[in-house]
């Protein structure tokens, strides 16, 4: 049995996050010097259909519980948008937050186009074919925040960590971060990317970035990608934790070559972070849900999963989900996403 997928518990509809008038997505948890957990997470407002304003029309928030299922009530903007000119200038999005002795690093996607502001008069026009949406996706870059409080203020930086290079499997974007800082202030940054092919892009790669301190600058490692069409499969949304046995990763089997089912999680292993093995069972979660109440369902979509780590194993893991079967591509994709916390049970033997 997979060691995370067997410690699993029953899921509360009454707890995670949730925002009226705003579409919620993708979290990450640290617990604060006030002793309380805060959830960085994203939010588009509803107006705007999620997929694909979420390139464009993105900021990253903070809520805050006193326990890590919460419910979480929302705090604050994070990350707003400041301006086209800089390179997150309109849509932050895809947080993951590590806590640096007493620096918080939070980690993120950012991007920018140079174009008017899609109103809610206008938001029939944005479709993935717009202009706001392929600049917006090709803009797409990883960056940092720092603050010393989990209150801020946060100081942004004015170019991206992590660029794009021609004719590599990330010449197209770098998305997804998914980062470890070590004690001595170096990183390592497992990131997604597509590459540039034609008038296109590719499907989605995972690959690995260094960096001998967290703000850079970062070196990618490998000349192609860990995980592709190629290698393993296509997997997205990976978070990644590091503890005595070494380093693993959660992340979504985009298409179910590995595990069987579309949109599951697997889990993988790895002594340095480069060379990776999925584990013997690599079905790490399922996109269908039990819910406290007994009954049970197969969402749309379970994505963006994080865990908030203690003494080197995850106590809970949070999704992005979208109720409903379809799912947010759908075109009738509903109207309902929420950060979802699925306590994991005790860990036994054998866990990872």
């Amino acid at each position: 049995m997979n060691p995370i997928f067997d410690r699993i518990g029953t899921v509360s509809r009454e707890q995670g996050f949730r925002m009226e008038g705003w579409w919620v997505w993708g979290s990450s948890v640290v617990k604060g010097e006030d002793g309380r957990y805060h959830m960085f997470a994203s939010r588009v407002p509803k107006y705007q259909r999620f997929h694909p304003a979420w390139m464009i029309a993105s900021e990253i928030v903070r809520a805050s519980s006193d326990t890590p299922e919460g419910p979480y009530a929302f705090e604050e903007v994070v990350l707003p948008a400041r301006g086209a000119q800089y390179w997150d200038g309109r849509s932050t999005h895809n947080p993951r937050m590590v806590k640096h002795g007493d620096t918080y690093v939070l980690y993120y996607m950012g991007s920018t186009h140079p174009f008017e502001d899609v109103t809610e008069e206008m938001a029939d026009q944005l479709t993935l074919d717009s202009k706001w949406c392929i600049a917006g996706r090709a803009n797409k870059r990883i960056g940092i925040a720092v603050a010393n409080s989990v209150f801020g203020p946060w100081e942004r930086m004015d170019a991206p960590v992590l660029e794009t290079k021609p004719d590599s499997f990330y010449s197209f974007l770098t998305s997804n971060p998914a980062p470890v800082i070590h004690d001595d202030g170096s990183a390592h940054l497992i990131f997604k990317s597509r590459r540039y092919e034609g008038h296109i892009h590719s499907e989605m790669n995972i690959g690995l970035a260094t960096a001998p301190h967290y703000a850079g600058p970062y070196t990618v490692l490998n000349d192609e990608p860990l995980f592709s069409e190629k290698t393993f499969g296509v997997i997205e949304d990976p978070f990644l934790w590091k503890n005595e046995d070494g380093f693993h990763m959660l992340a979504k089997d985009q298409f179910g070559e590995i595990t069987g089912e579309r949109g599951a999680g697997i889990l993988a292993h790895s002594p340095d972070c480069l060379g990776w093995t999925l584990h013997d069972d690599p079905k790490a979660y399922t996109r269908n849900i039990q819910w406290a109440d007994g009954s049970r369902q197969l969402l749309g979509n379970v994505e963006r999963c994080s865990a908030l780590v203690e003494d080197g194993q995850p106590s809970h893991l949070f999704f992005a989900i979208w109720e409903g079967e379809g799912g947010f591509s759908d075109p009738k994709p509903g109207n309902h996403s929420w950060n979802m916390v699925v306590p994991l049970k005790p860990v036994s033997a054998g866990s990872v």
